[in-house]
């Protein structure tokens, strides 16, 4: 850390309660958003209170240091980025309070949109306004830019619900704004009579300019100052996108929920015959109307099954449609009269459907709430990119607009995707352009500017709703032409040293939307086994030339495939933070859940490994205790990587960040002892009365804590006398058979060896149930997924191979690898690959199942025995996080549904936190504790029945937090089949 930063962060810990971190590594994490812009902060300050904020205002302007406010980092346009303090309201400040029975609700700025919709539930009220990315997006967001999103016809803006909000002016004064005279000589009545000046003023002009519905943006003086001459500066704080003053909490007026909602969809033949047809469709009182195109909707269908079956692949546009009512028979009525109406004459919708029914009605949502997210999976190197999008024009004037929009497309030899809130003339056009090239690049510039002339000309607006940021600020003076000196006067009303969010929205220099850009072509020399696999760009050659000295080089440790290689990986992460949901219908992340805080997000390590990739971060940093500390926030769950909209592999960026850290440190000795857990395991069964009684004790938990770092909360599982793999000698199942039909090879891992036998024994047999040959490898060990995730990439890379060689030659002979501990299986499914570029890998990857879900896809083959025992038993089902990557088919629950009698409660409240060896330690045994909570509440509620799980680690879990018997479900298939005795401990 150089000098200045080290004095900013050691000043503003001597003032601050809150978190400051002022290192490059960490400001990395910051420099960027989900646009396509990047810019280092000097520092990263995580407020607790409005009094830490205002401290760091304060202190902001006694070194004349600017101030960028940032929530989520979901914004489009680069408007929280910048090379000044960031501040971090996500973190801490993230308060909601429900206000008089829920018709208002008071948020701080750190609060999830979704999170406020959910506290107001209960009250049968919601905030109305619903941008796309509510469940990621702050309301100190939602406040800055004036969101609305596709319900706008229903809710109006944030700005038609605001009632009042306290903000810290650039002064470092804090200020609670709602409705003031201009008269008292107060700093509040200071700004109401500079409002009531500038409006006089340019009173013709704004008369002009926001007269019209389409006029969202700027400055907006409309509506603010009432007959009595009072001034709203709450409603005019709204939309001014954090160069006006930093919003710490604002009063908002809620809406009641509708008691029925219909939604129909209309497909067309042509694009600009839907964008006509929704003109014609707001006269019905619809309070949502949004418009996709082909591609967006051949997207949705090949990212999911249920959107190929319903959307006709002949439509070139379609739209989305919504009403509400009182009664389900008014909503039957107005969505025929509706479609009836929009299925006749030239622009005529070619099919529809609609539903009342709320699966079905989220479904359909779906197809319009992910469609942002959805265009990451797009790959290649055009990518659609989110520069031009955020247009208002008439609704009347939207087809126009799209027909020259797609005529200057064509004249720059580019496509879009296109999607519009057609209702209210909002439009989002995302041309594909490839930043790594020199020539897009002047592309993305003219495009942005003779896109902008379209707009203008058919009365529109730029920069209304996405915020103007870095894309988008720079068209501002000629889009207000005469009215921007008014612009400029209020900015120096509120911010006259502009220290408040500098270049965005109203400066005397405005970047064009081509700098700034992230680098997407800039990387160091990447090699492997001393064999380059990516050479150093021209720039990084010449600068080594230059002063005399090598290229700085990344030797990564994990394979990496030519078509994904390590640089490809880090770069598809386009920073859209979908991975800080906190959504109960997602599992994304259990660590930002609980910590929430950005170094805990997925995202943060992509960013963390492409700073490395693109030279602003030294290769030495990966081998720094804080890179270690935030790669350490991931306990390999993989849970972003098959939630994450573009699909990339976090967990592998992760690994490649631990094994960089043990190449150079080392491992530490808890992590050491948990590699080789095992080994420990195998001495243990020698002389298991000794062994069990060690582990029972209090004083060896006391001394393994202190020596070794693992918990002595925690309960270790007893250790058998005979393992599986001696029982299995003994049966002469360790010898490969020529048996005919099913042949399974049995891949046992660490728990069911050692701890529960049974469960080996169980699946034995079931397989001899249905007449399916058993093999169990000898020679085989443990699948090694601590050592994978401890980062001991050299440790587990001899036992893959091991495992490989055994299972890779009984794949060759017939054998089918099935094994019962989901982690081992995600290990020959995915990890082994990430380790090993052979030819066994992939052969033991695509033959390789979890025991559940391959006896699933027996039954569904109709050759699964179903001469099941009648069983009378309550089960509470927890899916692992490792099979829920591995399988959406939920096949255990499933399974145990077969057995008459068997009630099977599936229990979704996310990840148990035991991660494997990760919850054992010392150090995470509270996170793993906090991160479980929800489900171990859950399994507490459940009531006196006995719980389920494939996994071994969740299964220690829920018995030491819920106090719930656990089993695996083959052990009750295999009880059921009357081939195995009840287990009176399990249930």
């Amino acid at each position: 850390m150089d000098s200045e930063r080290q004095r900013v962060q050691d000043d503003l810990r001597g003032v601050v309660r809150g978190e400051v971190f002022c290192d490059p590594l960490f400001c990395q994490l910051y420099a960027s958003d989900a646009s396509i812009y990047q810019r280092v902060p000097i520092g990263v300050v995580r407020p607790r209170t409005a009094a830490d904020v205002i401290a760091t205002v304060q202190y902001a302007a006694e070194f004349n240091l600017a101030i960028q406010p940032r929530g989520a980092g979901s914004g489009v346009a680069g408007e929280s980025l910048g090379d000044g303090l960031c501040l971090d309201f996500s973190r801490f400040m993230r308060r909601i309070r429900a206000e008089r029975n829920g018709t208002f609700v008071n948020v701080q700025s750190g609060a999830v949109l979704a999170e406020v919709n959910r506290s107001l539930a209960s009250y049968g009220r919601w905030f109305g306004p619903d941008p796309a990315t509510r469940s990621i997006t702050s309301m100190g967001s939602v406040l800055a830019i004036n969101a609305s999103g596709s319900h706008y016809l229903r809710s109006g803006t944030v700005r038609d619900n605001i009632e009042s909000v306290r903000i810290v002016t650039a002064n470092g004064e804090l200020l609670n704004l709602s409705k003031h005279s201009p008269t008292p000589p107060t700093t509040v009545g200071r700004l109401a009579r500079g409002i009531v000046e500038i409006e006089k003023q340019f009173h013709d002009q704004i008369q002009t300019s926001f007269s019209a519905p389409d006029s969202r943006g700027g400055y907006r003086f409309d509506g603010v100052i009432d007959t009595d001459g009072n001034v709203d500066l709450a409603k005019f704080m709204v939309g001014t996108q954090g160069t006006l003053g930093i919003v710490i909490d604002a009063t908002l007026q809620t809406e009641a929920i509708p008691t029925h909602r219909g939604v129909a969809l209309l497909f067309f033949h042509r694009l600009d015959s839907a964008a006509r047809c929704a003109v014609r469709a707001t006269k019905h009182g619809l309070v949502a109307c949004d418009l996709m195109d082909r591609r967006l909707l051949q997207i949705a269908r090949e990212t999911d099954d249920r959107f190929a079956e319903i959307l006709p692949r002949e439509a070139e546009a379609m739209l989305l449609i919504e009403i509400q009512g009182e009664s389900l028979g008014e909503l039957y009525d107005r969505l025929a009269i509706i479609q009836q109406d929009l299925r006749q004459g030239v622009d005529c919708a070619f099919a529809s459907i609609d539903t009342v029914h709320q699966s079905e009605r989220d479904l359909f949502w779906a197809l319009s709430r992910r469609v942002i997210p959805r265009l990451h999976r797009v790959k290649g190197s055009d990518a659609p990119l989110p520069f031009v999008e955020d247009i208002a024009v008439s609704p009347d004037q939207l087809p126009a607009t799209l027909v020259d929009i797609q005529a200057k497309m064509q004249k720059h030899q580019t496509t879009a995707t296109v999607f519009a809130h057609a209702g209210h003339g909002q439009l989002h056009i995302r041309p594909f352009v490839d930043l790594g090239s020199q020539s897009d690049r002047k592309k993305l510039l003219d495009l942005s500017n003779e896109i902008a002339e379209v707009v203008w000309k058919h009365g529109g607006q730029v920069g209304v709703e996405h915020a103007s940021g870095l894309s988008r600020s720079y068209l501002l003076p000629k889009q207000f032409g005469a009215l921007w000196q008014a612009m400029g006067q209020v900015k120096r009303l509120f911010d006259a040293t502009h220290r408040l969010n500098p270049g965005k929205y109203f400066g005397a220099e405005l970047q064009k939307p081509n700098e700034n850009l992230r680098p997407a072509d800039q990387t160091i020399e990447v090699s492997r086994n001393h064999r380059v696999l990516i050479p150093a760009d021209e720039a990084f050659t010449n600068e080594a030339i230059r002063i005399g000295k090598s290229l700085p080089q990344l030797e990564v440790l994990q394979n990496w495939a030519p078509d994904a290689n390590v640089s490809q990986v880090a770069r598809s992460c386009n920073g859209c933070g979908r991975c800080r949901t906190t959504s109960p219908t997602e599992r994304q992340c259990p660590m930002f859940r609980t910590l929430h805080s950005e170094e805990a997000s997925p995202r943060a390590k992509a960013n963390l490994l492409r700073g490395v990739l693109s030279g602003q971060l030294k290769v030495e940093e990966l081998a720094s205790d804080r890179a270690k500390e935030i790669a350490d926030l991931c306990f390999n769950c993989h849970q972003c990587r098959i939630e994450c909209p573009a699909s990339v592999d976090i967990p592998k960026i992760v690994g490649e960040l631990k094994a960089q850290y043990v190449a150079t440190n080392g491992l530490p000795l808890s992590d050491l002892l948990l590699g080789r857990i095992d080994t420990i395991a195998a001495i243990g069964s020698r002389m298991p009365s000794v062994a069990n009684l060690m582990i029972r004790g209090r004083f060896t938990r006391w001394l393994c804590e202190r020596l070794f770092g693992l918990s002595a909360a925690r309960e270790l599982p007893s250790v058998h006398s005979e393992t599986f793999l001696r029982y299995s000698a003994k049966r002469r199942w360790t010898k490969s058979s020529s048996h005919g039909g099913l042949k399974i090879a049995y891949f046992v891992d660490h728990y069911a060896n050692y701890h529960d036998p049974d469960i080996g024994r169980a699946l034995a047999e079931i397989l001899q149930q249905n007449g399916i040959g058993l093999y169990v490898p000898s020679g085989q060990k443990a699948s090694g997924l601590a050592r994978i995730s401890a980062g001991d990439v050299k440790g587990a890379r001899r036992v893959a191979r091991r495992n490989l060689r055994i299972l890779a030659e009984a794949v060759r002979q017939g054998f089918t690898v099935l094994v019962t501990e989901p982690a081992a299986a995600l290990c020959l499914k995915h990890e082994y690959v990430n380790l090993l570029d052979d030819q066994d890998a992939h052969l033991v990857a695509e033959n390789a199942f979890e025991a559940c879900d391959y006896l699933w896809k027996l039954h569904q083959d109709n050759r699964l025995s179903l001469d099941f025992n009648k069983v009378e038993l309550d089960v509470s089902y927890h899916q692992p996080c490792h099979l829920r990557v591995l399988s959406t088919d939920q096949a255990g629950p499933r399974l145990m549904d077969l057995i008459p009698g068997v009630n099977v409660n599936s229990i979704e409240a996310g990840c148990t936190g035991m991660a494997g060896t990760w919850g054992l330690q010392k150090k995470n045994y509270r996170n793993s504790l906090r991160v479980g909570w929800p489900l171990i509440s859950a399994m507490r509620s459940a009531g006196q029945t006995t719980a389920a799980t494939e996994c071994s680690a969740c299964k220690m879990q829920i018995e030491h937090g819920a106090g719930r018997t656990t089993i695996h479900p083959l052990k009750l298939l295999a009880y059921a089949y009357g081939r195995m005795p009840k287990f009176e401990k399990e249930w």
